[in-house]
């Protein structure tokens, strides 16, 4: 039995390192995409993993099953497209790390993941099934992201559902909004920034947002990521703050994607949805808060990734 398998893009993130003498800027790269780091990060946290998606048949589609593969992550769903070359991300990082991003995606290997890619027998074998939105952006990877949702609903599992607002990778806001929500109905657990609930609300204020987010899509646990401020949670009415731990910000890329690993290698482990305590919840999000912490002191996205032992 699998603990959490995660669909949807792996990538390479070119993330700026530094400048050289004549301020050039300095790009490292680094394994990315949310699916695959959430499957790393909850993998080095004790959980076992699966990813599903799409590398090119190139060196950085060998670099990223082979880092899959090191981290403990089963690879048995991850194809090669032999004409799609693997997709790069520019991740650009501001004097605070604060990310920006610019994709070399049109056309590459993880937007021609389709249903077809998709493995009943993998999901049969799961308990979670988590996806990203960076997926939704194109066909067939979006029909073939929405697919795999929908078949881990109806075999029992629960959805996991991470929606990262990439405006880049969009014509326009408003497709981006109406595209993103459309899953929110498929979620049992539901993360978020606070950049990105009003986005999938329609409302900035916690209460209130979690509170639509629920009521409207029957979703069991929202959360919402506060940066150094740490996490606020919605379990049906009940409603909390875990104050975060602060650190010296290296790069900011892969800590939301360390968090929600985080704390899904924790859920999988208690009760069901329905029979989670508050105490149990506030746990697991303190440990997903430390875990987001220790990456974002770091740089890289899997790369500065936590270990159990280093938590504990």
């Amino acid at each position: 039995m699998t603990d959490i398998v995660a669909v949807g893009e792996i990538l390479i993130d070119l993330t700026q390192s530094g400048v050289t003498e004549q301020w050039i800027p300095r790009f490292d790269a680094n394994p990315g995409g949310a699916p695959a780091n959430l499957a790393v990060a909850a993998s080095r946290l004790g959980a076992s993993t699966a990813f599903i998606g799409k590398v090119g048949k190139d060196s950085f589609g060998e670099l990223l099953r082979s880092t899959l593969e090191e981290n403990g992550v089963d690879v048995s769903g991850l194809t090669v497209d032999p004409v799609q070359h693997t997709t790069l991300a520019v991740v650009s990082l501001d004097r605070q790390g604060e990310r920006s991003f610019s994709f070399y995606r049109d056309p590459s290997a993880d937007v021609d993941l389709t249903a077809e890619d998709i493995s009943d027998d993998q999901l049969k074998d799961a308990k979670i099934l988590h996806f990203g939105s960076v997926s939704l952006t194109a066909e067939p990877a979006r029909g073939a992201t929405l697919y795999a949702a929908k078949r881990a609903k109806e075999l029992g599992l629960t959805v996991s559902y991470d929606p990262n607002y990439r405006p880049s990778l969009w014509r326009s806001e408003a497709e981006a909004v109406e595209k993103m929500r459309e899953p929110l109905a498929l979620a049992d657990v539901l993360k978020v920034s606070d950049e990105e609930l009003p986005l999938m609300s329609g409302s900035a204020d916690l209460e209130e947002g979690t509170a639509i987010l629920r009521e409207k899509y029957g979703i069991a646990l929202v959360l919402v990521t506060l940066g150094s401020d740490g996490a606020f949670y919605r379990m049906g009415e009940k409603t909390g703050h875990v104050p975060g731990v602060r650190c010296v910000v290296a790069d900011t890329n892969g800590a939301g994607d360390t968090f929600f690993g985080a704390l899904l290698s924790r859920l999988v482990r208690l009760p069901s949805l329905k029979e989670l305590t508050v105490p149990e919840l506030e746990e697991a999000v303190a440990f997903a808060n430390r875990a987001a912490s220790a990456t974002a002191s770091r740089h890289g996205a899997i790369p500065a990734m936590p270990r159990l032992e280093e938590l504990r």
